[in-house]
């Protein structure tokens, strides 16, 4: 399912953080929302569904197939459009920053007093915040806190907050990234269904999940896609991502990081050096099972897990039960 593919927040080449993308990545991220933003109006008028060709509505299965049967389009831009089709369908919350690892500031807070904590902080945006966290009224940036004009020393980060654009975590993708470039945001608060902030995102979190991670030159090196085992990963790895990384596939469960299942398999809050079972016939992967290790946490949540292979102690597969209650307790 596509829901199971939110990514790692990003540490690197994010709006919010310290680094800015160099000349390549901006030519590029400029290039891409331009063809995401006219892709679906560029396909339709070339096959003939555009708004000149009446107000009918035409469903996505439609124009796949509408797309996969016109000859006007080559197999490259066939596949650019199938895939533009596929991740704008994604939901603003997979791709978001959750709140957790967002830095907020008090609206109260004094500019002379905020200056030392961005300077050694990694965002370059701030969401600015009223009491709580789900009470966001506006966001700063880095520059308006450190290179702005001489101004009273009473001043307030709230004073210098500018508007703040406020999306559903249920919005799709693609409709979120053409309406904040039309409204000429970098940054929007993510707002769940309850009414309160799920996370943020920016512009460059939803051209990423169209086409794929954009690198900045001046960026540390990526990551490895497959590593095999043993291995170190990090806690917020999707399951699918963790599969591709690990070769391990963790059972479906309510959670979606290997961190989740690493907590829902311990029932409780997890420490340094807790390990959880994975046995071989719970995932249906040929082999004598695995063992995730919590090397470190950052709060409450699992920063970085070790994963290696072999078989498991009979007494050790108990614990997995309490992640797949569906799953008896014991051997198979």
């Amino acid at each position: 399912m596509r829901a199971s593919r939110r990514r790692i927040p990003r540490r690197r080449g994010h709006d919010l953080h310290r680094r800015q993308p160099g000349p390549l990545a901006r030519a590029v991220a400029r290039v891409v929302v331009r063809a995401a933003d006219g892709a679906l109006r560029l396909v339709t008028d070339l096959l003939g569904a555009g708004p000149t060709a009446g107000r009918e509505r035409i469903s996505e299965a439609e124009l796949r197939d509408l797309v996969a049967v016109n000859t006007v389009l080559d197999p490259v831009e066939r596949r650019i459009i199938d895939d533009v089709l596929v991740a704008g369908a994604s939901l603003v919350r997979e791709v978001m920053m959750p709140r957790t690892e967002v830095v907020f500031l008090s609206a109260t807070l004094p500019v002379v007093e905020a200056e030392p904590l961005v300077r050694a902080g990694p965002h370059t945006r701030y969401p600015v915040v009223d009491g709580t966290h789900d009470d966001v009224v506006g966001v700063v940036h880095l520059r308006d806190l450190l290179l702005g004009p001489d101004r009273e020393p009473g001043t307030t980060v709230g004073q210098l907050a500018r508007e703040v654009k406020r999306l559903p975590a249920s919005k799709r993708v693609l409709a979120a990234l053409t309406e904040m470039r039309r409204e000429g945001h970098h940054l929007a608060v993510v707002v769940d269904e309850y009414g309160g902030t799920a996370g943020i995102v920016t512009c460059e979190d939803l051209i990423e999940e169209l086409v794929g991670e954009i690198h900045d030159e001046y960026a540390d090196t990526p990551e490895p896609g497959y590593t095999g085992l043993p291995a170190m990963v990090d806690g917020r790895l999707n399951l699918a991502d963790f599969a591709e990384r690990t070769g391990v596939s963790l059972p479906p469960g309510p959670y979606e990081t290997v961190g989740g299942f690493v907590m829902a398999a311990l029932g409780r809050l997890p420490a340094p050096g807790d390990e959880v079972p994975v046995p071989a016939e719970s995932t249906g992967t040929p082999g004598g099972g695995w063992l995730l290790r919590v090397l470190t946490l950052e709060g409450r949540r699992v920063a970085r897990l070790a994963v290696t292979a072999g078989r498991l102690p009979e007494q050790r597969r108990e614990v997995l039960s309490a992640a797949d209650p569906a799953r008896p307790a014991g051997p198979s």
